[in-house]
């Protein structure tokens, strides 16, 4: 099977301008702000794509070890401080409990791909641990703003609640119990509801960017159904890890939610 086809710069920008229309729709239908943020959001996706897919060639030519390591700590780092923020609380309170937890998830979940799955070598081999780390990255980052927020927001407003079932004797990893169920079934499921329907109602990225590379359906099909078991593990990993580490950081040592956890809009 024939390479991927390179797309022309100016072909692109050439597709990409018809975004104009939905932002002048957007703009007559005085949504002024989201049309600024779609075109703002465009500009910024394109530079930072265009940026890795450079950096992303030479990481890949020269493959070193901790070279690899690090880009993978800078991934994880980053979808950290988009989480804590995207959920609403406050990074001082939450960096460490979501690192662990995403580094826990992520590290354990692309190890084992690798182990039992593609065997690369060398083991580490950047064309393979950038991507994987990235779409269970991805997914991670979705899955634990939602888990958190909705965590965090629910016990706020049924506070009342919580506080009964403290009263009654209940331990705050008990009390909480209801909150963090709800949470997990938020967070988890779309990812469950997007395996049921794969290959029927969408056909997934990877299988398709692997069918467009020249892989044959079969093969990509292959690499999906792994890509979607390992995004599964280490969302529910992640989201399990940090609501649960979160705990210590959220509450006082008599068990009260600590209300300056949240961002507030002067923040």
């Amino acid at each position: 099977m024939s390479s991927v086809i390179d797309i022309s710069l100016s072909h692109l920008l050439l597709f990409s301008a018809f975004l104009l229309v939905p932002a002048y729709l957007l703009y007559r239908w005085q949504l002024i702000e989201l049309s600024k943020s779609t075109l703002i959001s465009v500009v910024r996706m394109t530079a930072q794509l265009m940026l890795v897919g450079l950096y992303l060639k030479y990481l890949f030519e020269l493959n070193h070890l901790w070279l690899n390591i690090a880009w993978l700590l800078v991934m994880i780092t980053v979808a950290n401080i988009s989480i804590v923020k995207g959920a609403g609380l406050r990074l001082a309170r939450f960096f460490w409990v979501t690192q662990v937890s995403l580094m826990t998830a992520i590290i354990t979940v692309c190890l084992m791909f690798l182990l039992i799955l593609v065997q690369p070598e060398p083991f580490l081999d950047a064309r393979y641990l950038i991507p994987i780390a990235g779409m269970l990255l991805g997914n991670c980052l979705q899955g634990n703003i939602r888990a958190l927020e909705t965590f965090y927001t629910d016990l706020r407003r049924e506070e009342a609640n919580y506080h009964s079932d403290l009263l009654l004797g209940a331990t705050v990893s008990e009390a909480v119990q209801p909150f963090f169920r709800r949470a997990v079934r938020t967070s988890m499921t779309p990812i469950v509801g997007t395996m049921a329907t794969l290959g029927i109602v969408s056909l997934p990225g990877m299988m398709t960017g692997q069918i467009l590379g020249g892989a044959l359906p079969l093969i990509a099909a292959k690499y999906q159904i792994a890509i979607m078991v390992a995004i599964y593990l280490s969302m529910i990993c992640a989201i399990s890890l940090n609501l649960r580490l979160s705990l210590r950081s959220a509450f006082t040592a008599s068990g009260l939610l600590r209300e300056d956890i949240f961002l507030t809009e002067a923040d």
